[in-house]
């Protein structure tokens, strides 16, 4: 008797998933091995926390429309998929920390909640990407590519996305804080240029497979002022945004938050750059 064999729907939307779980673990696993996250999610306040799950669901909204695991035509599908990449990221994030020792049945529900639910913003991330990076093919992705390019807003908004999960990946440790701190001022100018001119080579000038063409009718010059500055401008945001949510800034001298801002940009800003090359 011939084997039955799964409807293809429904055997791509499994392979999807396995990707997704997949990726889930290869784009989490640093943080997961972190003790900086380990003590953040049991600490960390809960209305912060619950904030940066929502901000972390609406980008992955915004992925899926850009390259989530499965392919999607419309909104509602984009946050059906958004689901999948968050209770992907939950299960995975849960297994790996459990695996670890933790967390246990022992700790109070809350804490392993946290924990959890922290852990599982990179893993969602990987989740969602895992498709364009772990399956596609050269043709399904041209075809990706031809019916989801990003305009403009689009291109802003994936920046943010990469430069959210790059600075996600170092705003937990103290190491932040510390560069900063021992950086002079023209240190940091420089590293603030640095941060520019990186941002700028590695989507338009160096040829990585994947790179983005300048815009038809823009000079070097005004590709520059239109997309790299505001790059970094959203990777000074985004960093910002992530240090207040794991308490960074709380108490801290302006000078120091504008340093430590700085510092994080750093990755953020190629974060920014990667995430258009890759989504």
């Amino acid at each position: 008797m011939a084997s039955r064999v799964l409807p293809s729907p429904n055997r791509d939307y499994a392979m999807g998933l396995a990707r997704a779980f997949a990726g889930s673990i290869l784009f989490g696993l640093p943080l997961l091995m972190t003790m900086e996250m380990w003590f953040l999610g049991s600490s960390l306040h809960p209305a912060r926390l619950l904030v940066f799950l929502c901000v972390n669901f609406v980008i992955l909204v915004g992925l899926s429309r850009f390259g989530g695991f499965e392919r999607t035509d419309t909104m509602a599908e984009d946050v059906m998929d958004a689901c999948a990449a968050c209770g992907v990221g939950i299960l995975g994030s849960a297994a790996v920390l459990w695996l670890f020792a933790i967390v246990d049945g022992t700790m109070p529900l809350d804490e392993i909640a946290g924990k959890i639910a922290i852990q599982s913003v990179p893993a969602s991330f990987g989740a969602i990407l895992a498709r364009k990076q772990l399956g596609s093919s050269g043709e399904e992705a041209e075809e990706d590519a031809a019916v989801r390019g990003a305009g403009y807003g689009g291109q802003l908004f994936l920046m943010a996305a990469g430069a959210l999960f790059l600075s996600f990946n170092v705003a937990p440790t103290e190491e932040m804080a510390l560069i900063a701190y021992m950086m002079s001022p023209w240190q940091l100018l420089a590293l603030v240029a640095i941060s520019v001119l990186l941002l700028h080579l590695f989507v338009y000038g160096i040829g990585f497979a994947g790179q983005h063409e300048r815009p038809e009718g823009m000079g070097m010059a005004r590709t520059f002022l239109s997309h790299s500055i505001p790059g970094y401008g959203i990777a000074l945001a985004v960093g910002l945004y992530v240090l207040w949510t794991f308490g960074r800034v709380d108490g801290t001298a302006l000078g120091q938050v504008a340093a430590t801002m700085a510092v994080i940009a750093f990755p953020g800003a190629l974060g920014a750059a990667v995430a258009r090359l890759v989504v």
